[in-house]
């Protein structure tokens, strides 16, 4: 019969032991297969610092079942010692049966009771050899060899007296070794919350032990930083009724050695708080590596939105100046071919007694009044998808067709003139304070349309229908819209108004008959700069208004034609076309099939005609 003592402890009043001694029996008998029966050896009441409580020492008793005996039948003695053999051999083998049938490929339905305790069980008979140490007569260590193996242990007697100590904890708790010193004088007990008595210790004895240093005990100047706390284990010798508490400073971190200003090498090799402490300390370098990522990270994303920001305002003001399929070429690095367009309108403007204006005013004025009229004629350009080629002084170049073919061309640059001269009127003359007054000249005809310049390009537009277009303008009557020969004839029966003016004196063309464009027959005013109208919401389009990377902010209402959705497909052709005659990637027969109709023509007509730029006279 086996004998254990079962010590345990609870807050007083203890009112259900007999429920705490059923439920040890029942986990033995159902655990273990086991019969124990329990008695209450002593029972005493201690008063400890968190209230009163009550230490009962149980008495457990188990008791040994043998094992059953099997019969064996009685045998033959002649028989010989063959029998016994093969009897000790099935014996071994349904042994091992036994042992394994736990762990059985396909067991049969265990409860868990069952299965723990064929785990507990298992492999019994190796248990049943206990285990017997031997100990040397001396102890083969020196003194000195052994409180430098482990430089943070006490040793102390009944009464608390400090009989050995560490190296170290000698040096971060000076007087620790001082003849008569009490342990409980410099560390007080955190950890089991108990007195600090040798009793209570005894009773917690296998539990670990938190010791925390007293701050008065130390010296003046380290009274500032944390106090020491050591954790370990009690350990009771009994032959000479001491104590010893085995312990390692309780620390985490490089951070927390340096504020109890130790080093590394103050800890024993064999310590696992060495360890610990480079562990964590890995541990908390990675997370600070992980937080500055993350850091990076955040501030790579707020710089690539700003630089998004930004790139998109480059890109508004690049399109602005440039055609958009021609500006993306240019940023990819590739060279612009120049194209040449069967037909476009060109469209010139400038202002009446500009010169007079210019010499009368205040340089300041004429900045303002221009920077209002173009401002105004630049929004009209996104109402009507025109393209504007360049501004020079008082004068407003814009075309129709270019750089995007459209058939609609002249329409549109015909509405666009009209949309000009009603604005024009709401910009007043510094001198008179009038409404200043435009002329207008429209031509139509095809042109040669490419990039000219590397340090500031520009798209610019060369052939005789530039400078017929001037010629229209130069020739033109003060707010009156001057249309030539071909520009009448591609606009008859488009909706407008037009009266001839008669023949003329072009200079440098002979005699031209020009026309006056009066109004546009089917569209409002409103209609045509672009104000939006419920009514007419069918003839307005908002989501048309960027398609030129105009800069203007104001909401407009794009006009609408049979060949708005034609204007866009043919952007995005025109881009790819480009592209692809840079890298050479279609042969000469697919080129001129493409592009016949979109951007190429024969060598003009009037052989007379030579290339200029944008010239005004």
């Amino acid at each position: 019969m086996a004998r254990h003592q079962l010590s345990t402890r609870w807050k007083i009043p203890l009112d259900n032991s007999s429920d705490q001694m059923s439920i040890i029996e029942s986990v033995a008998r159902d655990f273990f297969n086991s019969e124990v029966t329990m008695e209450i050896l002593t029972q005493s009441e201690e008063k400890e610092r968190t209230g009163k409580k009550e230490h009962v020492i149980f008495l457990v008793l188990q008791k040994a079942k043998r094992p059953k005996r099997k019969t064996k039948k009685t045998t033959n003695p002649e028989s010989g010692d063959s029998h016994k053999d093969k009897e000790k051999a099935l014996a071994v083998a349904f042994q091992k049966m036994e042992n394994y049938s736990a762990f059985s490929c396909c067991p049969e339905k265990k409860s868990h009771w069952d299965i723990v305790r064929s785990v507990v069980k298992f492999g019994k008979g190796n248990l049943s050899h206990t285990f017997d140490p031997v100990y040397p007569e001396r102890l083969w260590v020196e003194e000195r060899t052994f409180c430098n193996a482990f430089p943070f242990h006490i040793v102390f007697d009944e009464e608390l007296r400090i009989k050995q100590a560490g190296v170290n904890i000698q040096k971060f708790v000076p007087g620790l070794w001082r003849p008569g010193s009490r342990v409980d004088k410099y560390f007080t007990v955190v950890h089991p919350q108990v007195t600090f008595t040798i009793f209570s210790i005894r009773k917690f004895i296998n539990s670990q032990f938190v010791l925390r240093a007293h701050s008065e005990m130390l010296p003046d100047s380290w009274r500032n930083q944390p106090m020491l706390k050591l954790r370990g284990q009690m350990i009771w010798m009994e032959a000479i009724q001491c104590m010893m508490y085995l312990c390692s400073p309780k620390l985490r971190s490089l951070e927390e050695l340096k504020e109890q200003k130790m080093h590394i090498s103050d800890i024993a090799q064999h310590d696992a708080t060495r360890d610990l402490i480079l562990l964590n300390q890995q541990r908390l370098a990675e997370i600070e590596l992980s937080n500055q990522l993350e850091r990076k990270k955040e501030e790579l994303r707020i710089l690539s939105k700003n630089l998004e920001s930004e790139r998109k305002k480059t890109e508004t003001l690049l399109y602005a100046m440039l055609p958009k399929h021609v500006a993306n070429l240019l940023k990819e690095g590739k060279k612009v071919e120049a194209g040449e367009f069967n037909s476009c309108t060109i469209l010139f403007s400038d202002i009446v007694t500009f010169t007079n204006i210019c010499s009368a005013c205040e340089p300041i004025q004429i900045v303002n009044m221009l920077n209002s009229m173009y401002s105004k004629f630049d929004r009209l350009t996104s109402v009507h998808n025109v393209y504007k080629v360049e501004t020079i002084g008082d004068a407003y170049m814009v075309v129709g067709g270019v750089p995007v073919p459209i058939a609609s061309h002249a329409k549109r640059v015909a509405n666009f003139a009209l949309g000009m001269r009603t604005a024009a009127r709401e910009v007043m003359n510094p001198i008179t304070g009038e409404p200043i007054q435009i002329r207008v000249g429209i031509h139509t005809g095809p042109v040669l349309a490419g990039v000219v310049g590397e340090k500031m390009p520009r798209y610019c537009l060369f052939g005789d229908t530039v400078n017929t277009a001037s010629r229209m303008e130069s020739h033109g009557l003060p707010n009156k819209i001057h249309l030539s020969p071909t520009a009448f004839r591609a606009l008859q029966n488009q909706g407008f108004e037009i009266v001839e003016r008669g023949e003329i004196e072009v200079k440098g063309k002979g005699k031209m008959t020009t026309y006056i464009l009066r109004q546009n027959l089917y569209a409002t005013e409103n209609e045509i700069m672009g104000r939006a109208e419920k009514q007419h919401s069918s003839h307005t389009d908002p989501t048309e208004a960027d398609d030129l990377g105009n800069l203007a902010s104001k909401t407009i209402a794009v006009m609408k034609h049979a060949d708005s959705q034609q204007l866009l497909t043919s952007s995005s052709l025109a881009y790819e076309t480009e592209v692809r005659l840079y890298n050479g990637e279609r042969t000469k027969g697919d080129a001129e099939q493409q592009l016949s109709a979109q951007t190429r023509t024969q060598h003009f007509s009037d052989g007379n005609a030579h290339s200029r730029f944008c010239v005004l006279l």
